[in-house]
């Protein structure tokens, strides 16, 4: 049978995707066994308890252990790191956060989400952007939905509405002055899909934030997309945010799913700055009566 040396040796292959660096490295390897039927188990410690990644460095750590002579299956259970733990490799791995270009200045950073689609998160971003703009702040939006980006057309902005220079990449600007980095800028045409996975989406997102030549800014708005994968984690964990704002609807569906986008804010120590319940009624032109369309209000609900 493998010896232990052998088999740690094995699970430095295996990288966590979102920090770069594999996982005995990062400690998350924890009572590494292997017994006579040829079976490892251990514990992998996450950063997250509910890192999306988990299941890739699941299959990655079978693939390598199973590779060596004598053995046959590998059991993993999740656990997760202390709070110790965590701001001894996050504060490791600041060398490698992105940094603001000479010609950028942000003032607050704060990201749009909900779990959950279709609940109009990016129509939320674009006016609270446009809000903050007629208040006479400098607002910029980072639109993080790289697969399914809105909001340029929501602007009225058309592919090719960014360029390069030396310096950095020039962002959209809309009439008001609102600055703008979307994917959707940088296609060909609008309905050209772009299809990526994990690794390019957290590169891309990085390199939105350090060489767009934003300016100055009162405050950048971050759209992410639906669920609490790639693009939300690399931003939460790798973009120094102020804080974040939650979109809901009425439905108990809808609820449910931010409701996980407020766990894993929690668990990751950003501050909730509010939640905005979208699509609450609809209010009838010929009587002027509200009607819940969706039912109830979630809203206080979530909120507790």
């Amino acid at each position: 049978m493998p010896t232990e040396v052998e088999m740690m040796e094995a699970l430095k292959k295996v990288i966590d995707p979102e920090l770069g660096r594999n996982i005995v490295e990062l400690n998350m390897v924890r009572d590494l066994k292997v017994d006579e039927d040829g079976v490892v188990s251990f514990t992998l410690a996450l950063t997250v308890p509910g890192c999306p990644m988990k299941d890739r460095m699941q299959r990655d750590a079978h693939a390598m252990l199973t590779a060596l002579p004598g053995i046959r299956d590998v059991k993993v259970t999740f656990g997760a790191m202390s709070e110790e733990e965590r701001k001894a490799i996050f504060g490791h791995a600041t060398a490698s956060l992105p940094k603001l270009n000479d010609f950028s200045r942000i003032g607050q950073t704060i990201a749009v989400m909900s779990g959950k689609g279709g609940v109009g998160k990016s129509l939320v971003t674009a006016s609270l952007a446009v809000s903050l703009a007629r208040q006479g702040k400098k607002v910029g939006i980072l639109d993080a939905d790289l697969t399914g980006p809105s909001i340029p057309k929501l602007f009225g902005l058309l592919p090719g509405g960014v360029r390069g220079s030396e310096m950095g990449i020039l962002p959209g600007n809309t009439r008001t002055g609102i600055r703008i980095m979307s994917t959707n800028l940088l296609v060909p045409e609008e309905d050209t899909p772009v299809v990526w996975r994990g690794p390019i989406v957290t590169g891309t997102i990085r390199q939105f934030y350090e060489q767009v030549l934003w300016g100055r800014l009162d405050v950048l708005l971050i759209d992410l997309p639906p669920g609490t994968s790639d693009a939300n984690l690399t931003v939460i964990q790798n973009l120094p945010l102020n804080g974040a704002v939650l979109v809901t609807t009425p439905q108990a569906l809808a609820a449910l799913v931010v409701r996980k986008g407020v766990r894993m804010l929690q668990e990751l120590k950003v501050p909730i700055l509010g939640i905005v319940e979208n699509m609450s009624f609809y209010t009838c032109p010929d009587s002027g009566k509200p009607h819940e369309i969706f039912g109830p209000s979630h809203a206080a609900e979530v909120a507790q």
